[in-house]
């Protein structure tokens, strides 16, 4: 079984900075690309950013500039650090991944928990 569990976020003011990771764990044969989401209450759940193995990045417009995303192969995880954090960052994050079960012939999506990131003003 497969699964990912997230850590970070919390209450931050506007300006400051928080970090993100995740970590995949379980029966794993390979990982393809790895990304964070965020739901806004009342909104659709969007794509912040992503990467893929090799370490090539996608940004959605809002961050880019700000937040900067890693990944450890060797550890299976995947992190966000946060900066200059804005009230209209405030979200539920999740952690995605699309993994490659060793139960598995095809790669699957998985979700971590989600976290709570509250910016004040």
């Amino acid at each position: 079984q497969v699964q990912l569990v997230a850590s970070g976020g919390g209450l931050v003011q506007a300006g400051g900075s928080l970090r993100l990771s995740c970590v995949a764990s379980g029966s794993i044969f390979s990982i393809n690309g790895m990304g964070w989401y965020r739901q806004a209450p009342g909104k659709q759940r969007e794509l912040v950013t992503t990467i893929t193995t090799d370490g090539r990045t996608y940004y959605t417009d809002s961050v880019k500039g700000r937040f900067t995303i890693s990944r450890d192969n060797a550890q299976n995880t995947v992190a966000l650090q946060m900066n200059n954090l804005k009230p209209e960052d405030t979200a539920v994050y999740y952690c995605h991944a699309n993994i490659r079960a060793r139960s598995s012939a095809r790669p699957s999506d998985y979700w971590g928990q989600g976290t709570q990131v509250t910016v004040s003003s």
